[in-house]
């Protein structure tokens, strides 16, 4: 599969991992548009955000409040957002969730 994200969930290509479990990797952006920009992502490949279900869902708020903690984040505030589509700007069609914060946004 050519899906760069579910690359670096098969360990093929590095990242800078920052929380995983059974269903979800959290790892740094590359192009961080903030302090601590982190992407929270399904282990299994789901296209877009939309085409996730609602296991799906709770696995990666749960997995982005855990990040939120450990990043120092969780009690100043930080950002959670999809982007779905091309119109978007989304780049990698893996459904992923950016957690943004570390400064104000």
């Amino acid at each position: 599969m050519s899906c760069l994200f579910c690359r670096i969930v098969d360990g093929e290509i590095p990242a800078t991992i920052v929380h995983e479990t059974e269903t979800t990797l959290a790892f740094r952006d590359i192009q961080p548009k903030a302090r601590v920009h982190v992407l929270l992502i399904p282990r299994g490949h789901v296209p877009n955000a939309v085409d996730l279900n609602g296991d799906q869902l709770g696995d990666l708020f749960a997995a982005a409040k855990e990040v939120a903690d450990a990043e120092g984040v969780a009690e100043t505030g930080y950002r959670l957002l999809f982007n779905t589509g091309p119109d978007s700007g989304q780049e990698v069609f893996h459904a992923h969730l950016h957690l943004l914060g570390g400064e104000r946004l």
